[in-house]
């Protein structure tokens, strides 16, 4: 599967939705599909780390909410990809107020819930124009 860019075919890059609630899940790739992106849906910070190790090259973007089940929420997750992967563009997300968004790596972006459709289809649209400069 590729599509022409350029006068060099490549391969379609991916967002790695990382999202408990099945619903947001199925919206934010939804909202995608239409975009220059697939989408890799987890539900928990190991299924996404998992995921990066077997398809890294494909991720051009994680989108992550804060509240995740299992050992490792959000921002854990984001300080293990800031340190695997230093150049991948991140969005963090939550319902719940952040109330220590310094804690946050440097160059993690937030978004709030509820987001709206198209700021996360802004957001990808930088991410995938921050990855080909």
């Amino acid at each position: 599967m590729g599509y022409e860019y350029g006068a060099s075919l490549i391969k379609r890059r991916a967002v790695l939705i990382v999202e408990d609630d099945a619903g947001l899940r199925q919206l934010a790739a939804a909202l995608l599909e239409d975009s220059e992106l697939d989408s890799i849906a987890c539900e928990s910070a190991e299924a996404a780390l998992a995921t990066m190790l077997i398809r890294g090259r494909e991720v051009a973007m994680i989108f992550a909410d804060v509240r995740l089940p299992g050992v490792m929420n959000g921002v854990d997750l984001a300080w293990e990809v800031k340190m695997r992967w230093p150049f991948l563009p991140m969005i963090l997300t939550s319902g719940h107020p952040l109330n220590h968004v310094d804690e946050l790596p440097p160059g993690i972006n937030y978004m709030p819930k509820p987001w709206q459709p198209l700021s996360l289809l802004v957001a990808a649209q930088e991410a995938l124009a921050s990855e080909r400069r």
